[in-house]
């Protein structure tokens, strides 16, 4: 069979599907594959050169019986592999073997990008297996590789190829979130009557704490492979995860950066609308202390009992109404001289 032809590659779907098994290769170490049938399992040999990669849907009944009865993993390694919930992390195991536990955007049609799906692995110097519960696109790349005989060709190189399809992926999302904070900012610069989408930001501040949460101890997880290289690595892996946590730093920070512009728009239009606020009052204020007086005079005046100065004059009328004026023009005089106007 011809490893790099798409026929040796391609999969029943149905069957797949029926059996938990979507996708079984043998690397040929020369960055092709050739597909496997489960039938095949049980019998396979591999070649000095050739590593096994089986990818298995985890919530499928046969895939964990499998896992638990023909993979060989012991029992510790096959409850983290099925645990329900967890979180990046990389777990050593005896003889040079290792889980790994990585998250990648959800890029499924109708998911938030930060509801990130979970990619499991188990990995050792011949053998990869791979447990998802949702579709996860960095896979299906990695197969176009080997279809194109540019891909993987250890199991180390596998796993690293996983990797760097999941982190490329991030930068598109992270650089999205930074745009749409970018266009708040120059509207609020341009116009300082602007009022931000808050709806937006909030948004905005949700996905980067969102992926925060995963990103920053699968930086760390790149970071430990960088530093405890295993006997089964190619030669520059450790280069390769050593630049993988360090794209994952700087994505990161740019989320941190994110979320504290967003405060800050958020805490200008804040500002903003409290001055305005504080104008109104201050207005009402100054207003009410010019009526005042005068509502007072105007009420005293309009007592209706006996004996009021002015009351039998023709000019009372017209006096009072320049004592009340005179009020006014007394307090405006005096609001401009404490500055209070």
């Amino acid at each position: 069979m011809n490893p790099h032809s798409d026929d040796s590659l391609a999969e029943d779907p149905g069957q797949a599907r029926r059996l938990g098994l979507v996708h079984a290769f043998v690397l040929d170490g020369q960055g092709g594959a050739r597909a496997l049938s489960r039938e095949q399992l049980a019998d396979i040999e591999l070649a000095e050169q050739e590593s096994l990669w089986l990818h298995w849907d985890r919530g499928h009944p046969f895939a964990q019986r499998w896992l638990r009865e023909d993979s060989g993993l012991n029992e510790f390694a096959c409850d983290l592999l099925l645990e329900e919930n967890t979180r990046p992390r990389l777990v050593d195991l005896q003889n040079n073997e290792l889980l790994l536990f990585l998250r990648g955007l959800n890029l499924n049609p109708g998911a938030d990008p930060e509801d990130m799906v979970s990619l499991r692995i188990f990995v050792s110097a011949k053998r990869v297996i791979s447990l998802r519960l949702r579709s996860a696109h960095a896979t299906q790349e990695v197969i176009a590789r080997l279809q194109q005989g540019t891909g993987p060709r250890t199991s180390s190189e596998l796993i690293l190829y996983l990797a760097l399809s999941m982190t490329d992926r991030i930068e598109s999302v992270v650089l999205q979130l930074a745009e749409q904070v970018d266009a708040q900012e120059d509207a609020q610069d341009q116009d300082e009557h602007f009022t931000p989408d808050h709806q937006q930001m909030l948004v905005v501040r949700r996905r980067a704490a969102g992926l925060r949460r995963f990103l920053a101890p699968q930086r760390d997880i790149y970071g430990q492979l960088a530093r405890h290289r295993q006997p089964w690595f190619v030669e520059d892996d450790t280069d390769y995860w050593n630049e993988l946590n360090n794209q994952l730093t700087r994505y990161l920070e740019e989320l941190d950066l994110t979320r504290e512009r967003v405060s800050l728009v958020l805490e200008s239009e804040n500002r903003r609308l409290n001055a305005h606020m504080n104008k109104v009052m201050y207005r009402f204020g100054i207003i009410t202390c010019i009526f005042l007086p005068m509502s007072f005079l105007t009420g005293l005046l309009g007592i209706n009992v006996g004996g009021i100065p002015g009351g039998d004059s023709s000019l009372g009328f017209l006096i009072a109404c320049v004592i009340i004026a005179l009020v006014a023009v007394i307090q405006v005089v005096l609001f401009r001289r404490l500055r209070w106007l």
